[in-house]
């Protein structure tokens, strides 16, 4: 009872045991906010029912009742929680609709966010249709994200930024992900920012989020047992500041024009020498 009574006392070693994690994005809070509004309702129901049984243990033990009463039904009895149940089900699906805006629904980008993850197979679009486009493509085991409106289509004429495992977002920007595999089924997945989102062969599933704090690491996993070394692909998002993210940009796309005129370089020198130039 000390020993558990001391953990209770350190939230830090509770470890998220009965809630989920959130506090990186607006559909991330919602998320957790819904899961315990549903959660509360399961508790009290759990409690309702096991205070009835252990009641019923009690009241109507064998030293006291040593023969069982034989009831043949009780119509209001059986009335009662058939509405009951139907109420419950009522208000959980009231409430889910009512959440479920603020977790599908991406909200405007905010420039002043340092003041300050739903699928759907359509891509979440802002109000005002300012947003940050990246892909997100799966293989085994990495995740690779590549930044501009065209990621899915011309990244690599346009020579677009990429980056492997660690995602770089500027804060306040609401961020729309276009997530694609290329061998098996994996999932994006970083709880404080949303939900779990799959990576399917042959299919583009999408997915938004807001991060609100320049300078935080966020930390994900794939969420599909997609082959031997699944446990290694971890997912991470790095949140600056437009400033700092702008400025990152421009040195992925530096680098990228540097690494393009040496393989120019080195195949014109290849060409003189009479070598081939295929695989460059």
């Amino acid at each position: 009872m000390a020993i558990g009574a001391s953990l209770v006392l350190a939230p830090e070693a509770l470890a998220n045991c009965c809630t989920v994690k959130a506090g990186g994005s607006p559909n991330a809070n919602s998320i957790k906010t819904l899961y315990e509004i549903i959660f509360g309702i399961a508790v009290l129901v759990f409690l309702i029912v096991e205070g009835a049984l252990l009641y019923a243990v009690f009241r109507f033990r064998a030293s006291k009742h040593p023969v069982a009463d034989q009831i043949h039904g009780n119509t209001r009895l059986e009335i009662s929680w058939t509405v009951g149940a139907a109420v419950i089900l009522v208000v959980l699906t009231v409430v889910t609709f009512i959440k479920l805006p603020s977790i599908i629904d991406a909200p405007n980008s905010n420039a002043n966010a340092d003041e300050v993850l739903s699928a759907s197979l359509t891509a979440p679009n802002p109000p005002n249709g300012h947003k940050l486009t990246i892909c997100v493509l799966g293989r085994q085991f990495i995740w690779r994200y590549t930044y501009g409106n065209d990621c899915n289509k011309q990244y690599f004429n346009d020579r677009l930024p990429y980056s492997f495992q660690e995602m770089y977002v500027p804060a306040g920007e609401t961020v729309d992900l276009l997530i694609q595999s290329s061998d098996v089924i994996h999932a994006w997945w970083v709880p404080s920012l949303g939900g779990k989102v799959d990576a399917v062969p042959g299919y583009t599933t999408y997915t938004w989020f807001k991060a609100l704090k320049a300078g935080a690491l966020y930390h994900g996993q794939c969420a599909q047992l997609c082959g031997r070394q699944h446990a290694f692909m971890t997912a991470l998002v790095k949140v600056l500041t437009p400033t700092q993210y702008t400025a990152w940009i421009k040195n992925q796309t530096t680098l990228i024009e540097e690494q393009n005129d040496q393989v120019a370089t080195l195949r014109r020198n290849l060409a003189q020498q009479g070598e081939p130039t295929e695989s460059f």
